[in-house]
């Protein structure tokens, strides 16, 4: 474990995310460089939903997770680069016809309405396989552990498959709509959503070298930041503004979809994201993180986001 010196050359957090942002947005657009071999279509599909924005917090964490531990910025892009393409190429798929036919997302038309449903499907597949050979080149150029980066594969290969992300899709397009106790409500949103959160954290502690017990702090606070989150966007799907959130609001309702505000209301869902947030610090602190400022500051934005 490195020691981590604070206060040095500090930024402010809204700098911090608008660098980190532009860090991960650079290096998604360097992935598939032009003298590789690669259909045009499948580029362009593959490019327009990966530089289509979003809040880019999958990466955000892994870059802030390995920098709490003293690891670099430029070691962590890869795998951040990574978990950002498993996250959009579920967005691709998630849009499709036979599963939520959404229309938009980002603001802008979805990757099926642009390129068609078989080039749609065709570019999450490339992007979830592209994922992998990212993640080796934080070894092969910037020296992460064969260790790490074993840890690293094995986890984004559970959290993003059968038994992590993939999982709760199919359990939530399985069951949702019939859903009738929140602890099956809460599987569906462990996986689908948290699962990956959670993936970032380890990933990026891994990098930065944190022992078993910081890691398990990283895992708890990831489970419970993960939960917040998808708790926020159920509260945002029936009170946020379509202008901000790049997509059409009240889908939920127009699906009949069992959520949090479903089951408790709204009020007591609102108070399950504060109360989560607040477990989810808790762990973050008493986890013997040599630098969770950063990580703490990313729990209070999320809590308090409006998109």
């Amino acid at each position: 474990m490195k020691t981590v010196v604070k206060g040095l050359n500090r930024t402010s957090f809204k700098e911090y995310l608008t660098r980190t942002s532009d860090a991960v947005s650079s290096a998604l657009t360097e992935q598939f460089p032009a003298h590789w071999n690669i259909p045009a279509v499948l580029r362009e599909s593959m490019s327009y939903s990966l530089t289509a924005g979003g809040k880019r917090l999958r990466p955000l964490l892994v870059i802030a997770a390995a920098e709490a531990f003293g690891g670099s910025r430029e070691a962590a892009l890869p795998v951040a680069c990574a978990v950002e393409m498993v996250h959009t190429y579920s967005l691709i798929h998630d849009d499709l016809p036979a599963m939520d036919d959404d229309d938009y997302r980002r603001g802008k038309l979805t990757n099926h309405k642009v390129y068609g449903e078989a080039v749609a499907i065709l570019a999450g597949d490339a992007l979830l396989t592209h994922a992998f050979y990212s993640v080796v080149q934080a070894g092969r150029l910037h020296g992460v552990s064969p260790d790490a980066l074993l840890s690293i594969v094995e986890e984004l290969s559970e959290m993003s498959g059968a038994r992590g992300m993939v999982g709760g899709q199919v359990a939530d397009m399985s069951g949702e709509q019939g859903l009738t106790g929140i602890e099956e409500l809460e599987y569906i949103h462990l996986h689908k959503t948290a699962d990956l959160i959670i993936f970032s954290l380890l990933a990026g502690g891994r990098i930065g070298g944190a022992d078993n017990n910081q890691l398990e702090a990283l895992r708890q606070f990831g489970r419970d930041l993960g939960l917040a989150f998808q708790i926020q966007d159920d509260i945002l799907d029936l009170i946020g503004d379509e202008s901000k959130m790049g997509k059409k609001t009240q889908s939920d309702v127009e699906q009949e979809k069992v959520t949090y505000p479903f089951f408790i209301g709204m009020e007591a869902s609102q108070q399950q994201v504060e109360k989560l947030t607040a477990s989810a610090k808790k762990a973050l602190l008493e986890g013997a993180i040599p630098d969770s400022s950063r990580l703490l500051e990313i729990a209070d934005y999320l809590m308090k986001r409006d998109h």
